[in-house]
């Protein structure tokens, strides 16, 4: 004999049905404020960095170089100047050495000037430069550097960092990250 079969009438379990549709309106509204939240942010203006940083103190710096020598602010007045940071511990830093040394070798004679800031230790950078020797002086400013570098625009305190300085003696132009030929190119217009 078989056992009656009953039916289980389909109740909807409403509670269960009501938590998911609040879910997902949460979900929902969160999804809605934080697309309105970035595209506020990006309506935005950002404080940008002033035009040049006060530079008047690195006028007056003096480094020494790897040979022994001193290197002076002083003697780069007047002229463009490329001011690369930069490490022998940085691939890119490295990496970016030759195409700076062939802009200043292609534009000396035009009246650019280009000085390489080592924010290293001594007798890396006297190997570094036995292997690989620059036509441009390269200065010693060791740590310290990232702290001017810093004072300088140079937000995240990474390398390489380049600047521009006009024959004014005015930051015309920053980049944080490796130099590429158009920077170098956009950066010939800017005297």
């Amino acid at each position: 004999m078989n056992a009656p079969q009953t039916e289980t009438p389909d109740v909807p379990d409403r509670g269960h049905a009501s938590s998911r549709r609040l879910l997902l309106g949460a979900v929902a509204v969160s999804a809605a404020l934080a697309g309105a939240g970035l595209a506020w942010r990006r309506m935005q203006t950002p404080d940008a960095p002033p035009a040049s940083p006060p530079v008047d103190g690195f006028w007056s710096s003096q480094w020494d170089t790897p040979q022994g020598g001193r290197v002076s602010m002083q003697s780069f007045r007047g002229r463009p100047l490329l001011v690369n940071f930069w490490a022998t511990w940085c691939p890119p830093c490295v990496e970016e050495l030759p195409l700076i040394n062939d802009f200043y070798r292609q534009n000396k004679a035009s009246g650019w000037q280009v000085l390489g800031l080592a924010v290293d230790k001594l007798a890396p950078v006297q190997a570094f430069l036995q292997k690989m020797p620059l036509d441009f002086p390269i200065a010693m400013a060791g740590m310290p550097g990232a702290d001017l570098s810093r004072s300088l625009g140079n937000l995240a305190g990474g390398l390489p960092f380049s600047l521009v300085l006009g024959s004014e003696g005015l930051v015309l132009q920053r980049k944080m990250g490796r130099l590429n030929a158009a920077d170098l190119d956009a950066w010939l217009r800017l005297k």
